[in-house]
């Protein structure tokens, strides 16, 4: 199939051609980036929400729960759930979809299972466009479970418009989970199991923590505690993520996070446009290259030459 008649068939709001068009995006085919232009316009619709913590703390079991909610509130909800990609065969187990075949006939829920493919940051490459063509697609929400993070792990952030942070009374030591890094993106904390002993410390540390922080947070994330295995404290959840959707909305936060991620994205991909042209120019730089190996030039002065020699060939850059 074409790339103009996946899209008219995208358009048209066929399924078979969301999961193709976000194939062709996570295998980053040749006409990925044209599809990306000619949907971007449809996208910024729906509202997106990560979910975000430590391997186990049932953030698949939250998503599962939130999305029954939403659905009962006749909203659709797009899911992207990455998992870890195997070092030894490359594959990845795709749990995830395992524990949502609940919603698995639902034409008003998408479930894309996705292997982080080596990114070390808690979501795949293509995480981003993927949300963009759900967005595009149509759906009122995109639901994304990171894969199991640590503190560093936090691209996240640069995805979502709300990010949960998912903590759990049997994480080891609790002071250790609430330590900078990955508690600093947080828009609400959760406590998942909290039927367990030790919940109420552990939220009892997180409120302590942002106590410290004090006047510096124009958003003081919720602390709600949830059990996803019976489903108390979802509707909570959910009315603390709308409450941060409304803060963002007033006071321009969330304008200013998709700015922020517009910039970003774009400076990405004039990043990734320049590596491309340095590969396909490879031979002809091999001279400045070698004159540096020799000794002729320091490496800063064959640098420059590189990037004035690209610059003269700026319209083949992309």
């Amino acid at each position: 199939m074409n790339i103009n008649t996946l899209i008219e068939r995208f358009r048209q709001g066929d399924m078979r051609a969301l999961a193709r068009l976000i194939s062709s995006l996570e295998n980053e085919d040749p006409g990925a980036s044209q599809i990306m232009e000619q949907i971007y316009s449809l996208t910024g619709r729906a509202y997106v929400v990560g979910l975000t913590g430590a391997p186990g703390a049932g953030k698949s079991s939250l998503v599962d729960r939130l999305t029954s909610l939403l659905r009962r509130r006749g909203e659709t909800v797009g899911i992207v759930a990455v998992d870890p990609t195997s070092p030894f065969s490359g594959g990845a187990l795709l749990g995830d979809r395992i524990r949502m075949q609940d919603h698995a006939t639902d034409r008003g829920v998408f479930i894309r299972s996705m292997g982080t493919r080596g990114s070390l940051g808690g979501l795949a490459h293509a995480t981003g466009e993927v949300v963009k063509a759900m967005d595009a697609f149509g759906f009122n929400w995109i639901l994304i479970e990171t894969v199991g993070v640590g503190q560093a792990e936090l691209d996240i952030m640069h995805v979502a418009d709300t990010t949960v942070v998912v903590l759990t009374p049997v994480a080891g030591d609790a002071i250790q989970t609430i330590k900078a890094g990955i508690m600093e993106i947080a828009d609400v904390f959760v406590i998942n199991k909290s039927d367990l002993p030790g919940a109420a410390k552990i939220a009892a540390e997180v409120e302590m923590m942002l106590d410290m922080q004090g006047e510096r947070l124009k958003w003081r994330p919720p602390v709600v505690k949830t059990s996803a295995t019976d489903g108390r404290g979802v509707d909570e959840l959910l009315a603390a993520v709308e409450k941060h959707r409304l803060f963002a909305l007033q006071n321009k936060g969330l304008a200013e996070r998709r700015w922020a991620r517009a910039e970003r994205e774009t400076l990405e991909l004039v990043r990734h446009f320049w590596y491309q042209a340095l590969c396909r120019e490879k031979e002809n730089l091999r001279p400045f290259l070698e004159a540096v190996a020799s000794g002729e030039k320091s490496p800063y002065q064959g640098a420059r030459e590189i990037i004035s020699y690209l610059l003269g060939k700026c319209q083949h850059l992309v």
